[in-house]
């Protein structure tokens, strides 16, 4: 299937990365308690990192009049959180920090009775290139050298994702359908449980984000072999994408903040608000580059059509995996 960053994120050719605007219903409505910012995923994973380094934001500026707290329910691949929405009593004081598994999760899960149409677009926050990870111990150092050991070992190559369906599974069965490879795969809760179990060479390669990563290649633990991005990414200039190897496939994990179903148009006008700050922000600006995100900021109506595409391209993606 052939993908590109455009096509994957729909971006409008002339869209301008501008700040939502302000609405004046904002105004008119504050909390009256502490705001769910539930984390669609385990802890220490990218959408943990980015819910907990933008909670430390509102809070350190006073952004809001009671605080985030952040709770993670990602089991079920998302699902558990999923429901903890579509079924709160309070929609004005709950918030969910999304990835992919908002769409690949309702898709394979018909049963869970969820519609993502009917909840809240708040703030996309950024999107989030995938890279293959290896550890240095392994002594692979270059993609080539990664697919003669996975052929050699014939389906005894081990690698851990989130999920089964989710973005991780997703890309890792791309891979290997792109380059006929057997590959036993490992489902966890979050990635970073992936990261950790790699570091203590429980699993042998994950395709974790690079924030996820990040730690264990500073400290020289990982080694980057190919990254599923348009472009080489400034923080790993050598490392070359999926693309320059033959396959016009690139796969980003949104990072986006959404509302419950029932949300009033006044507590959507308050968080919009809210979390636009944060994205105009310099910490946040400093937090796109140094954890290699890319910006991809839209307002409402522009947030359901991206929604809509990545459900139709998700449902695709998710046909080519299960044959």
């Amino acid at each position: 299937m052939k993908l590109t960053k455009r096509a994957f994120l729909g971006l409008a050719a002339g869209a301008a990365l501008t700040s939502l605007p302000i609405s004046a219903m904002a105004q008119d409505w504050q909390p009256t308690r502490p705001i769910d910012f539930t984390i669609m995923a385990g802890s220490g994973g990218g959408a943990d990192q980015i819910a907990r380094f933008v909670q430390s934001v509102v809070e350190a500026n006073d952004m809001t009049n009671r605080p985030l707290i952040p709770t993670n329910r990602g089991g079920g691949s998302g699902a558990e959180a999923l429901l903890h929405l579509n079924t709160v009593r309070d929609p004005d004081h709950t918030l969910m920090v999304t990835l992919n598994s908002f769409y690949t999760t309702p898709l394979r899960q018909d049963g869970l009775g969820v519609d993502i149409e009917t909840f809240t677009p708040i703030t996309m926050m950024g999107v989030d290139p995938f890279v293959l990870w290896v550890h240095r111990d392994a002594g692979i150092t270059t993609f080539e050298q990664y697919l003669e050991k996975v052929r050699a070992l014939d389906g005894g190559f081990v690698m851990g994702g989130t999920g089964t369906g989710q973005e991780d599974s997703i890309v890792i069965a791309y891979l290997a359908g792109a380059y006929d490879l057997k590959i036993k795969y490992i489902p966890y809760d979050g990635g970073g449980a992936v990261a950790k179990d790699l570091a203590g060479q429980q699993i042998m390669a994950t395709v974790n984000n690079p924030a996820e990563a990040k730690g264990f290649y500073s400290s020289g633990d990982f080694v980057p072999l190919l990254a599923f991005s348009d472009a080489r990414m400034d923080a790993y200039p050598d490392v070359p994408t999926l693309k320059e190897k033959g396959h016009d496939f690139s796969y980003y994990n949104q990072r986006a903040i959404v509302g419950a179903p029932g949300m009033s148009d006044e507590a959507a006008a308050y968080y919009r608000e809210v979390f636009g700050q944060v994205y105009d922000s310099d910490d946040w600006q400093s937090y796109l580059v140094s954890e290699s995100l890319s910006p991809l900021l839209m307002d409402e109506a522009e947030t359901r059509a991206y929604w809509a595409r990545q459900v139709a391209t998700h449902r695709q993606l998710l046909a080519d995996i299960d044959g």
